[in-house]
């Protein structure tokens, strides 16, 4: 049996051995096609038949979701210079910003009188003029240390950021980019949405990482999208931008981001194998 009628016996005994068109041929089904006696010719041509009925098939491309959904506040929130009567708590929110020596007027700062927020200094997430999102950071002992409503691919101070700023500085968490007028991801990993909508600013991005080991995650983000990373000596007992700002103040904390910014690989894959030893 030979040709056409051979090809389609031979077809027939495919569908039954577990093989259909569109499908790659495997080694075992070229065995088996071979063993029935079908010329070698006729199994490369199914061979190629089948390879290209698969790249014919239309790939399917991943939609990334870019929509970031307006949110509600927590209940009774204001803004610092909002609040009619301030109590013992609102004072200790105050204090709290203060006592990291960040400006009042650095963030719209936010306060709750409603439970389980009145201990918490309220952080609004803006996109575009909206509120899509909200951290309420605790300034008191105990836990959750963070109440968040945070939205995938999200990306903190973004539609803030200056449009004749040359660079953006991206750190993990929201009071780190405050602290510097910055962007943060919010950890230490960003996902696919937030490195399009960090790369579509068109500037040069600069990651200062938090100095642990998870720190060495945001590294090698910088490194996969071919961002600059900076890792100033702070000196002992700074982990993050917002202590250096603490310490230093903002304009040398921003001034030593700028200065010791590193964009050859090789230089940041030992800053990266640093954080990893610890």
């Amino acid at each position: 049996m030979t040709g056409d009628a051979f090809t389609y016996h031979c077809f027939n005994c495919g569908f039954k051995a577990g093989w259909s068109p569109g499908k790659l041929l495997s080694g075992n089904t070229k065995s088996l096609f071979s063993w029935m006696g079908m010329p070698e010719t006729e199994v490369q041509k199914l061979g190629l038949a089948a390879l290209k009925e698969q790249q014919d098939i239309p790939k399917v491309k991943k939609e990334l979701d870019f929509t970031l959904k307006e949110v509600e506040l927590p209940a009774n929130c204001r803004k610092f210079t909002e609040v009619v009567e301030p109590d013992e708590d609102f004072i200790k929110a105050v204090e709290y910003v203060l006592g990291r020596h960040m400006g009042l007027d650095w963030y719209d700062w936010m306060w709750s009188s409603e439970a389980g927020y009145r201990d918490r200094v309220i952080i609004p997430f803006y996109h575009d003029g909206r509120v899509v999102g909200f951290t309420g950071r605790k300034i008191t002992d105990g836990k959750p240390k963070y109440l968040a409503h945070s939205q995938p691919g999200y990306v903190f101070n973004l539609s803030a950021q200056p449009y004749n700023r040359k660079y953006v500085i991206v750190t993990e968490g929201q009071f780190d980019a405050i602290a510097i007028d910055g962007c943060a991801i919010a950890h230490n990993e960003p996902n696919e949405v937030q490195i399009m909508r960090l790369n579509s600013l068109a500037r040069e991005v600069i990651v200062v990482p938090d100095r642990d080991r998870a720190g060495a995650k945001m590294i090698k983000a910088a490194l996969d999208n071919g961002w600059g990373v900076s890792m100033p000596p702070w000196g002992d007992g700074i982990k993050d931008v917002a202590d250096a700002v603490k310490k230093y103040g903002r304009l040398y904390t921003l001034a030593t981001i700028l200065h010791y910014k590193e964009t050859n690989q090789i230089k940041i894959q030992l800053l990266r194998k640093k954080l990893e030893n610890g």
